[in-house]
């Protein structure tokens, strides 16, 4: 595509001089430029790449795109107010608006995206649909894996793996949708059917500040949906009508609404809940009738993920048996009330839980599934929202038996600084400190009899730990595992 077929799609620009390359790519990252890209600048938090326009016409950049003046020669300069914008425009147009082509679903809410968005991803493949994940743990184009750095990435990125999807035979996309990248604007160009909120709980309001403006992040992709109907690629919001928000969403879209809930009535309810250790059985009550709904995924914040899945199934037109078949079948998510097999009688479970909300939800649903302690390793990840941490502590205080603080992922953080701030929130509780998340570990399945339960919180299905510029290996399982095998030459 030439140049100026490229600029079609924006309105407003300037351009330093007449030329007419052909793009043969866009790229946003200096250090992935090839001959004949079209090079974006885009101002970060910790990097401006307009400080770089030149090493990327050097590198074979054919132009430029900028939002403030740049020292550049051998390549046009195209002048726009916001490179973030139009980079969105352009890699739509580029790309040739892929998610146009299939049904796209975003989840959005503070936990529960990623169980949400695999169980409706099992539910299109039973379906008889190819599938794209994209996610806090990997992308997925069919059964290729993609690793990816964050939840939802940035818009180049995103119409790039949509095309792929697309030229792979993708028919039906699901993707996480973060509170960053909606105000961010990675996800503008993305033709969404439908949005599934699943929650909201404090966090990151290390970036949002306050708890309102992250509700209307939230809110940014129901507002999104767009403003008129169409019978051929109706807009649906599905919502939690057991959330407070829920009721802001449904103003704040012009959407189709679809409700699910548990403790008030909705299109698709789950009453008559049975928990047990080897999963979860409700009825399900939906538009038509009720049924009984079996899954393997233990505790009630489960419920609400089966039923989001469950109610923007049926929204797509999935027929209601195929979509609980999926359900029924699948095993759960890695890293998600991940159980760690042994013989030792303990039941250790690893879990992502990195908020306060599902903390306690982890440590409610393993509190009667088990008649001895509950020990909990927790920790907070550094550089991310403080206001947090005592009340991570505190509910390790008060919804286990034992709770043990760790580091997570301090990153650029003292880790001692931030186990701190954890105790802050749990002055005259019992506690136990042990910086070093292995030993942490291993001290909780050492001190663990038969008949207990390990929850180790906060990384989940992470393999790394991040401690200052160091990208360690670290796997809370693989540790876990370890700790169990002591623990039994030991006994032996």
């Amino acid at each position: 595509m030439n140049l100026s077929d490229l600029l079609k799609s924006l309105p407003f620009y300037t351009l330093s001089y007449s030329s007419d390359p052909e793009i043969l790519s866009l790229e946003n990252d200096h250090r992935q430029v090839r001959e004949g890209a079209l090079f974006i600048c885009i101002k970060g938090y910790t990097f401006d790449g307009h400080t770089v326009a030149q090493e990327a016409v050097n590198k074979g950049a054919r132009a430029i795109l900028a939002e403030q003046a740049v020292e550049v020669e051998g390549a046009p300069v195209i002048m726009v107010a916001d490179t973030k914008k139009a980079m969105a425009i352009l890699a739509d147009f580029y790309y040739g608006s892929p998610t146009t082509g299939m049904q796209l679903v975003g989840i959005t809410g503070t936990n529960g995206k990623t169980t949400t968005s695999h169980l409706l991803t099992e539910i299109y493949k039973e379906a008889g649909e190819k599938t794209g994940l994209i996610g806090t743990m990997y992308m997925k184009i069919g059964e290729e894996v993609i690793d990816t750095k964050n939840t939802t990435p940035e818009s180049l990125t995103l119409q790039k793996t949509f095309k792929k999807m697309r030229d792979k035979g993708v028919s039906a996309a699901v993707m996480e949708v973060s509170s960053h990248s909606l105000v961010e604007g990675r996800v503008w160009g993305c033709d969404y059917d439908i949005a599934v909120f699943t929650n909201l709980t404090q966090d990151h309001l290390d970036y949002h500040h306050t708890m309102e403006e992250y509700r209307r992040a939230k809110g940014l992709l129901f507002a999104q949906l767009g403003n008129t109907y169409s019978a051929d690629k109706p807009k649906f919001a599905v919502l939690n009508e057991d959330e407070e928000a829920s009721a802001i969403y449904k103003r704040e879209t012009a959407a189709h609404i679809v409700t699910y809930g548990i403790d008030n009535r909705a299109m698709f309810q789950a009453t008559d809940i049975v928990l047990t250790s080897a999963g979860t059985e409700f009825l399900l009550h939906y538009p038509d009738g009720h049924r009984k709904v079996k899954t393997k995924l233990a505790g009630k914040f489960n419920v609400y993920n089966v039923l989001a899945a469950l109610a923007a199934a049926c929204t797509a037109g999935i027929d209601l048996n195929t979509a609980i078949r999926a359900i029924e079948r699948m095993e759960g998510v890695a890293g998600r009330f991940e159980l760690v097999s042994n013989d030792e009688g303990i039941a250790v479970i690893v879990d992502y839980a990195h908020t306060p909300d599902s903390l306690v939800n982890v440590l409610k649903t393993v509190q009667p599934l088990t008649a001895g302690r509950v020990l909990t390793v927790v920790g907070c990840g550094g550089d991310r929202d403080r206001t947090k941490r005592p009340l991570m502590a505190k509910a390790a205080c008060e919804y286990a038996t034992d709770a043990i603080f760790t580091s997570d992922n301090p990153r650029s953080e003292d880790p001692a600084a931030i186990l701190k701030d954890m105790e802050a929130g749990v002055v005259g509780e019992e506690y136990k400190v042990i910086p070093d998340r292995r030993e942490a570990i291993f001290y909780a399945i050492e001190q663990a009899q038969s008949g207990d339960a390990v929850v180790i919180a906060g990384k989940g299905h992470e393999t790394y730990q991040v401690i200052g510029k160091q990208v360690l290996d670290f796997d809370d399982r693989a540790v876990a595992k370890e700790a169990l095998s002591s623990r039994k030459k030991e006994a032996n």
